[in-house]
């Protein structure tokens, strides 16, 4: 006689166990970011996982909900920044912001691939640091990690590296600021492009002053736009690679994956079958979440969404990406950061260092300083 196959209730309740660990990590992650804001709840959550795996690695019963924390709940998240934004938003920060903005961002995923390769950092880790640094920190490793397939500890590597420049930009930009002379405006605008974490852009600009502030956090708002067109990129490059290895396809269409830093095999992604490129063809190359965040943020723009109801859609967001990091925390294995060795941290560094120049010569030459 067989066992009955699993009701939808039994599946849910596999989850239960996983979900409620990292969602007590996100609660502690959560309030340790108000009390220390420029190090932030999503990084405290991957600290506190990690160092709890390290000390005990979770067994079976949780592992499900893990994974659905760290993948699912990270969509979800994704999907509700696009509440955060107006697609006009990009209009409304003027042809000067957008030449800085753009030529930073060109810059950094080029020195991530060059300096990357350089250096031998692995394709997944100098993708994940490269979008990181360039785009929006967490929230861009958010949403690239499951259209390339990066595994937790390649996130967790990402995550912590941006972080670590993230707090020398708060500390180094105002000091710069003030000795190049900059204006409010100028300032703002450096600190919007050349900070990743929106609490640190935040902390950097209000240390220079209220005008800076307010303008870099526009700035910083519609560089996370950018968000869309670095997604779809990568994705049509997945599925561009995945077609083209010998061996890596099977029967259905689908890509076989590689392995990552810790050993594991990266997901397969979705390739469509060959032929001419045709609309359903690309749309399959979209991710679901992508699609939900350009939604979400048409619909914004529409002002159906009330203005008074945007802080608690963001608070909502950030806790989300703070249980799903909190649980690649968990995830981690500590090994494997041994293995990446100090490589990663040096392409960190030197992105940091190449945005925040390429910003201030692209100001330079646009007469924003």
């Amino acid at each position: 006689m067989t066992d009955a196959a699993p009701t939808p209730l039994d599946r849910a309740g596999r989850l239960v166990p996983g979900l409620a660990l990292a969602t007590g990590i996100a609660v502690v992650a959560t309030v340790i970011g108000r009390f220390l804001p420029v190090v932030g709840a999503p990084v405290s959550g991957v600290v506190i996982g990690a160092v709890l795996g390290t000390v005990r690695r979770p067994g079976p019963l949780f592992r499900p909900g893990i994974t659905t924390a760290s993948k699912t709940v990270l969509q979800v998240a994704v999907v509700l920044l696009g509440a955060q934004l107006s697609l006009l938003q990009v209009a409304r920060v003027g042809v000067q912001s957008l030449p800085v903005m753009l030529g930073t961002l060109v810059v950094c995923l080029l020195a991530a691939w060059g300096i990357g390769r350089a250096l031998g950092v692995v394709g997944n880790l100098r993708t994940l640091i490269g979008v990181g640094t360039g785009i929006c920190g967490a929230s861009a490793i958010a949403a690239v990690t499951p259209v390339i397939g990066a595994v937790s500890i390649e996130v967790a590597y990402a995550v912590s590296t941006i972080f670590l420049f993230n707090v020398a930009a708060v500390v180094v930009f105002p000091v710069v600021g003030h000795a190049l002379g900059m204006s409010q405006h100028a300032f703002g605008l450096f600190a919007g492009t050349a900070v990743n974490d929106t609490s640190s852009v935040v902390a950097a600009a209000s240390t220079y002053g209220p005008g800076a502030a307010d303008f870099a956090v526009v700035v910083k708002l519609v560089r996370t736009l950018m968000i869309i067109p670095v997604v779809l990129g990568l994705a049509w490059l997945v599925g561009r690679r995945a077609e083209k290895t010998a061996g890596a396809r099977t029967g259905d269409g689908s890509a076989a994956g590689g392995v990552a830093l810790d050993g594991s095999a990266i997901e397969p992604t979705a390739v469509p079958p060959r032929g001419k490129w045709s609309p359903r063809r690309v749309f399959r190359l979209v991710p679901w979440f992508l699609i939900g965040f350009v939604l979400v943020a048409a619909v914004n723009s529409t002002g159906v969404i009330p203005g008074p109801v945007h802080p608690a859609i963001a608070t909502v967001a950030a806790f989300l990406i703070t249980v799903a990091l909190s649980a690649i925390g968990l995830s981690t294995d500590v090994a494997g950061f041994r293995r990446a060795g100090f490589r990663p941290l040096v392409l960190g560094g030197a992105l940091w260092i190449v945005v925040s120049v390429s910003s201030l010569g692209l100001q330079a030459l646009t007469g924003s300083i």
